[in-house]
């Protein structure tokens, strides 16, 4: 059967793109495998727990940075060049982690590739949303965050035989590839107008139909007096308006629940979890399994997000996540080692919990950050929301230990269990569906003045 070829263009597009979210996962993995490799060939580096502790949680704080920035970034380089700028940073921060002979430049290489988290993680996504049809947007839109969990597995196996150092260059490698790979592609055709270029190269070469292509035009009081000058998102008419304040409250919560739900901790802390829990199951091979879990049910999540749409995925996800939660704090407080089933329960909770995370909360937010925001603010507002859920990633890997003192490991799982029931009624209340939507009907949606605007459709001519 032959492919359409606007799936095939903007597949492709959405490949490279990719390439970014694999890098992701390979940072976030790399602590879970690289710190037991550290203790057992360079015990010198790590004296402490708290310096563990700043390893896994250095790269979210250097994000916090990137994102707050990759805003201006991409607002003024365009998406597609954001990407590609990133990538030699990237390469640079590998680099100084491999060769590292000391704790103080481990820091260093790990800020320098959570700075370029921040930098890529909101382009990455907003560029695939802009350059897909609104009927394949929800699968194509996911393939980031599958290639996040790629990553992740990658640095799982990789990091099961590799010396952490060249687990650092194997890293590398594939940041060049990034660099490579954006040569070929388009800019966003809505960057390209946004800038007063012509946006109709892109869209032939992505064969986008007319509807992906509709903008949204408006007689709001917020709109500029000058036409050829857009109004700026800091003013109160603007950021309070329901266009930008209602999408921005379900981004930013989203995110945060995200983050919130234990996940980072799960993926940053994964061997020491399981060795304290005791689970009957060799660590690493735990691992790598929650890994494979996760890869594979985000895949899964990528076929069902345009046939389910993303508020039952959501559902789901949060409810299996709380009791999964809930399952593994049981597992902590009863300290079922002891007996031949129950010692697997700890294996058992955290699978189940990357089903459920991996099925909505792991991908969903991300691909709604390029759906939910309107398209003249899209780029400050996806950035802004980037750096709530760094900010709480950071929050939640490096408070997880003081937690565990404060709390003990089981009333820690227990809180996040809470976490995720509230996401889950989050959700069923206030988080709308935007399955087959274009971007600018649910743009429509937040702005609830229909009669006050219109969408025009550019007619371009799209060849499937």
């Amino acid at each position: 059967m032959k492919l359409p070829p606007a799936l095939l263009k903007q597949l492709w597009l959405t490949l490279g793109a990719s390439l970014s979210f694999l890098i992701i996962g390979l940072v976030r993995g790399y602590s879970a495998s690289a710190i037991p490799s550290i203790e057992s060939e360079d015990s010198h580096i790590i004296q402490s727990s708290e310096q563990k502790s700043w390893i896994g949680a250095i790269p979210p704080l250097g994000a916090f940075v990137g994102s707050l920035l990759s805003g201006v970034l991409m607002q003024r380089l365009g998406r597609r060049r954001t990407l590609q700028l990133t990538a030699p940073l990237w390469v640079a921060g590998w680099i100084i982690l491999g060769l590292a002979k000391y704790f103080p430049l481990i820091l260093l290489g790990r800020m320098i590739s959570g700075l370029c988290v921040g930098f890529a993680l909101a382009p990455a996504q907003v560029y695939v949303s802009e350059c897909c049809d609104p009927e394949i947007r929800g699968r194509l839109g996911s393939l980031p965050t599958l290639s996040m969990s790629l990553g992740i597995l990658l640095s799982y196996v990789a990091g099961n035989w590799l010396y952490w150092r060249y687990l650092a260059f194997f890293s590398a490698f594939f940041c060049v590839a990034l660099f490579l790979a954006l040569f070929s592609l388009p800019e966003s055709p809505v960057w390209l107008e946004a800038q007063g270029q012509d946006p109709a190269p892109a869209i032939k070469w992505l064969h986008l139909s007319a509807r992906a292509t509709a903008a949204v035009e408006d007689d709001t009081p917020e709109k500029s007096e000058d036409l050829n000058e857009k109004p700026s998102l800091f003013t109160r008419k603007v950021f309070f308006s329901s266009v930008v304040i209602k999408p921005l409250i379900i981004g930013f919560a989203l995110l945060f629940f995200q983050q919130f739900s234990g996940i980072d901790a799960v993926i940053f802390f994964t061997v020491e979890i399981f060795e304290s829990a005791g689970s009957k199951l060799d660590a690493m091979t735990a691992t790598i399994i929650i890994g494979l879990v996760q890869l594979v049910c985000n895949g899964v999540s990528t076929l069902l997000v345009d046939r389910a749409g993303r508020r039952p995925l959501l559902l789901v996800s949060a409810a299996i996540m709380s009791m999964s939660m809930g399952s593994m704090g049981a597992a902590f407080y009863f300290e079922f080692e002891n007996s031949s089933f129950l010692g697997y329960l700890p294996v058992i909770s955290l699978v189940v919990f990357m089903v459920g995370f991996s099925l909505g909360f792991g991908g969903l937010p991300f691909l709604l950050l390029g759906e939910l925001f309107p398209a003249h603010h899209r780029s400050q507002l996806s950035a802004m929301a980037s750096a709530v859920n760094l900010l709480s990633m950071f929050t939640v890997i490096k408070s997880y230990h003081a937690l565990e003192r404060v709390l003990t490991s089981a009333g820690t799982f227990w809180m996040y269990s809470c976490f995720c029931a509230i996401a889950f009624f989050f959700v069923l209340f206030l988080v709308p569906e935007t399955k087959g939507k274009s971007l600018a009907e649910i743009e429509q949606h937040f702005r609830g003045k229909k009669s006050k605007e219109r969408v025009q459709m550019q007619t371009v001519a799209t060849v499937f």
